[in-house]
């Protein structure tokens, strides 16, 4: 949505508001309120939020002690709404206090004409009021209130909808028959029969909630092989939650998942200027120091950027005066790996846009990666598309589910060659945290479109490819703030940015907000943090007290600063960094810190 243009629209939209009140029948008398916690008093109860953008306030408030504050951000509007239950055929009225500017009352799925109303600014408490008559079959309407773009936070309070209540909903039964399927080494599936009157499912692992779900299934994934899970299930809908279900006990099979690859633990992976020159200076393979236990080839790049085809070459001499032969550039390698290190090829890169939006597309990529794998005796692949390389469609809202081509294809073209090298293949990523942190906010082009289709875009790829996965390095520099599970902006450069960064992956997040839709935490050992190996590296440079701090925090749970996080990580698996050529030029600083380091 163009952001220059909101007051035409928003003019639009109160004179249809305003037609729409006067031709609203009036409550009767017998009306109740049907609002629950509409003064906030009970906090956010009742009440959900997107992203995280609401918060209950003590001062000021327009009744009572209590009221909300919700602060619109990016493209979120903050939207906080509640679904009540209604009679079909009736009128009702909506009000509330707003204080703000370009503050939003409405009610949705009415089931004649969705309304609402807004104010441009309200300096103090101003009534907002609206009304509609529901559908012929409607039982239930959902509220809502929500600021603008751009705008500050604003407040509400004694939010009210009088008419005739609905039919009153009872908690849904326990589920019954709760099962467990056929386990691999890193997931488990359940299913259960549907439970009448339920919206939603919550599904708990060892006590724990690990989702909520419309379905009637559900995959745990991430999990250990040869270990033993207890799930149980409850029924939820507006009137509360059912008891849990009988639990259900499943092992994961041995399965030889080689959930670490292979892999110390701790691990130092560093990315080695292979095919290209820069202000680092080329580096031979056979210089790289034994601290690196796993060497990204940068960068394999398409011939073009739907082909597909993917080709991969060392420096020229006339570019790198310094370059080995192919023979000893590939004699390295082997010596490399016979002292334990894993060479992978690199695909993107900042220059390398890779879009797979056709099959062809993705069957080339297949062969022409493994050409390159074979070629140079390879362990296996890492996915750093960056750019424009992933996006999801208009609808593609889902991330359990993805329809976006090049994001379908992509999976595909990674389950193929898993397949044909088998489990000792070493599959990593290197996404920023525009694709994967950010989706805690914002997905795709959003619920109401204009967003950043790119926004999240790497998490459907993660969550398809977690039981493939090796190794997930996010990229924490280059980035703008992002906001973390504590719902404040983080900035790259120090230790808290990577703390709140990684607690997120290893803890798990609703996606844009969703808590029907939350993306689980990853392993720890299939996680490390991704840094700059110096200050001209990339932006988001963190000194090596900061990354020590960080990795205090995560392992040890010392030295965490303000951000608390969600658990201890002593299996986290390690650090990632770009370049092994910069920390050359940088005397090794960053590498040498992990070796004195190293945790066990």
């Amino acid at each position: 949505m163009d952001r220059t243009r909101p007051l035409t629209l928003l003019l639009a939209g109160v004179l249809a508001a305003g037609g729409l009140v006067s031709l609203t029948p009036v409550a009767q008398a017998a009306d109740s309120e049907l609002a629950r916690n509409g003064g906030f008093e009970s906090g956010l109860d009742g009440w959900s939020c997107t992203a995280g953008s609401g918060v209950v306030v003590s001062s000021p408030v327009h009744g009572g002690t209590k009221a909300l504050q919700a602060t619109p951000a990016g493209s979120d509007q903050a939207r906080c709404s509640q679904t009540v239950t209604v009679k079909p055929n009736s009128a009702y009225t909506l009000s509330g206090w707003v204080r703000g500017s370009y503050v939003y009352l409405g009610a949705s799925g009415t089931g004649t004409t969705d309304v609402s109303t807004w104010t441009q600014s309200a300096p103090d408490w101003q009534k907002l009021t609206t009304g509609f008559t529901t559908g012929a079959s409607t039982t239930s309407v959902t509220l809502y209130t929500h600021g603008w773009y751009g705008t500050g936070a604003y407040l509400a309070d004694d939010l009210s909808l009088m008419g005739p209540g609905g039919d009153p909903v009872q908690t849904p039964a326990t589920p019954t028959g709760l099962a467990a399927g056929s386990p691999t080494s890193t997931s488990i599936p359940l299913t259960w029969p549907a439970v009448s009157g339920a919206t939603s499912y919550k599904v708990y692992r060892g006590g724990t909630l690990a989702a909520t779900v419309t379905g009637t299934s559900y995959t745990a994934t991430g999990l250990a092989p040869s270990t033993s899970y207890t799930f149980q299930v409850s029924a939820v809908n507006s009137a509360g939650e059912s008891a849990k279900s009988t639990a259900v006990t499943a092992t994961t099979t041995s399965g030889g998942g080689n959930p670490g690859g292979g892999l110390p633990a701790p691990a130092l992976v560093g990315y080695l200027h292979a095919s290209f020159a820069n202000g680092s200076g080329y580096t031979r393979m056979a210089d790289v120091p034994d601290s690196w236990d796993v060497i990204n080839l940068a960068f394999g790049e398409p011939t073009s950027v739907t082909s597909g085809d993917i080709r991969f070459s060392l420096c020229p001499a006339t570019e790198c005066p310094n370059v080995e032969s192919a023979a000893d550039f590939k004699a390295a390698i082997k010596a490399k790996q016979a002292a334990g290190k894993k060479v992978l090829i690199s695909i993107g890169g900042q220059n390398g846009q890779v879009q797979l939006s056709t099959t062809a597309a993705r069957d080339t990529f297949v062969s022409s990666v493994s050409k390159i794998i074979d070629e140079y005796g390879l362990d296996g692949l890492d996915i750093d598309f960056e750019g424009h390389s992933l996006s999801l469609q208009t609808g593609d809202t889902d991330f359990r589910n993805p329809t976006s081509p090049v994001i379908v294809n992509l999976i595909s073209a990674v389950k193929s060659l898993k397949a044909k090298y088998g489990s000792g293949f070493v599959l990593t990523m290197a996404p920023e945290t525009f694709f994967v942190q950010l989706g805690y906010q914002f997905y795709g082009s959003g619920q109401w479109g204009g967003q950043d289709p790119r926004a999240g875009a790497y998490l459907p790829v993660i969550h398809a490819l977690r039981d493939d996965l090796t190794l997930l390095h996010v990229q924490d520099y280059n980035s703008g703030p992002i906001m973390g599970l504590d719902n404040q902006y983080h900035s790259m450069g120090g230790a808290d940015f990577h703390i709140a960064m990684t607690d997120m992956l290893l803890t798990g997040f609703p996606v844009a907000g969703n808590t029907d839709r939350v993306f689980p935490a990853l392993r720890p050992e299939q996680v490390a943090i991704g840094l700059p190996a110096s200050t001209q590296a990339g932006n988001g440079h963190t000194t090596p007290s900061e990354v020590n701090k960080a990795l205090d925090c995560l392992t040890k749970k010392t030295n965490c600063g303000t951000y608390q996080t969600h658990g201890t990580w002593p299996a986290l698996r390690g650090l990632m960094t770009w370049s092994i050529n910069w920390d050359r030029f940088n005397a090794w600083e960053f590498s040498r810190n992990f070796d004195a380091y190293r945790w066990s």
